[in-house]
């Protein structure tokens, strides 16, 4: 994967944590900057081992599938780009149907660091999932996960800014174009694959 590609998936996983971010700045108000910077780095953080644990399980099933590396990629990437597509326009019926929602809220208790932890796992499910995928295509896993965790802890600090600002509705038009980062990173592996034949 070429370095363009890696920081692309970076910034395309990070948008689920972005969103939740945006959730939190809206749900807290005006958050303080140690606020901002402990959040931040929770969800970097967990985001950073997710796809470490995922490329793990994934090695150990690659020489069973070696064949099928590249259509597992993009199977994992294609739905999970949809899914996280469908979230964002889901989010969007939502809001439309309960406007108040996307306003920002009185100043709230932020929550705690076991909330925050649960929060950001909740979020990087998908980052375990693209980790699986890793596995079966020549990635330098370390850097791509360090990539992940960095741009999660840029694009969480910005989440929490700007949704103590605009609110959350913001974070789903991030999520759906995360999705179609996704899915075009899915696309470019098959197609680079196929090509090489």
């Amino acid at each position: 994967m070429s370095f363009l590609t890696i920081l692309a998936l970076a910034f395309g996983m990070s948008m689920d944590a972005f969103a939740a971010a945006i959730a939190q700045g809206a749900d807290i108000g005006t958050p303080s900057r140690r606020g901002i910077l402990r959040t931040a780095a929770i969800f970097g953080g967990v985001e950073t081992i997710t796809p470490l644990i995922g490329w793990a399980l994934g090695s150990v099933a690659q020489r069973y599938i070696d064949d099928w590396d590249h259509w597992i990629a993009f199977t994992l990437l294609l739905l999970l780009g949809l899914r996280m597509i469908y979230g964002g326009f889901r989010a969007d019926d939502d809001v439309a149907e309960n406007p108040e929602s996307s306003s920002p809220l009185p100043c709230r208790r932020p929550p705690g660091r076991l909330m925050l932890v649960v929060i950001a796992f909740a979020t990087s499910i998908d980052s375990m999932i693209v980790g699986i995928g890793l596995a079966f295509l020549e990635a330098n896993i370390l850097l791509t996960a360090l990539a992940i965790g960095f741009a999660t802890t840029v694009m969480a600090a910005i989440g929490i800014r700007l949704g103590s600002m605009l609110g959350s509705a913001i974070g789903k038009r991030a999520e759906i174009l995360g999705g179609l980062v996704l899915i075009g990173i899915g696309i470019l592996i098959l197609a680079e694959h196929l090509h090489s034949l």
